[in-house]
């Protein structure tokens, strides 16, 4: 049976380039526009895989995986941050974060910057999916 992975972008190109790697290497895509919905969507869902945009409105990517990592139902998910935000940034963020009171959040299962090439997404798809 295939497995869904959920993408979060609010960017149409990246949407569609994700959607086209995901199908053409044998899963079902599923798309969020903003974390608030990608959040919705992994509680009921629960894709074997999440691959998130940081920066997005309503609910920033940040916000999102902090989410995910706090909860005991989401936090073994792997999430793939494809941004294009240095990883850097994305860890200083949640640094950030920790320093208003928060817990310390451990680092995304893989952080690639944009723009990535098709084969490289997929073959870091398949290290966490098969």
């Amino acid at each position: 049976m295939a497995k869904k992975i959920l993408t979060v972008d609010d960017d149409p190109d990246i949407i569609a380039f994700v959607k086209t790697v995901l199908e053409e290497n044998g899963y079902i895509p599923m798309i969020a526009k903003n974390g608030e919905a990608g959040l919705a969507m992994v509680r009921e869902e629960k894709p074997a895989l999440v691959i998130l945009d940081v920066l997005m409105p309503k609910q920033s990517g940040i916000r999102m995986y902090r989410e995910m990592r706090y909860d005991k139902e989401l936090k073994d998910i792997p999430v793939i941050v494809l941004s294009g935000i240095a990883k850097r940034t994305f860890l200083r963020s949640q640094e950030a974060l920790t320093e208003f009171g928060d817990q310390p959040v451990p680092e995304p299962d893989a952080y690639i910057e944009k723009p990535v090439e098709p084969e490289e997404l997929a073959e870091m798809i398949k290290k966490f999916v098969g």
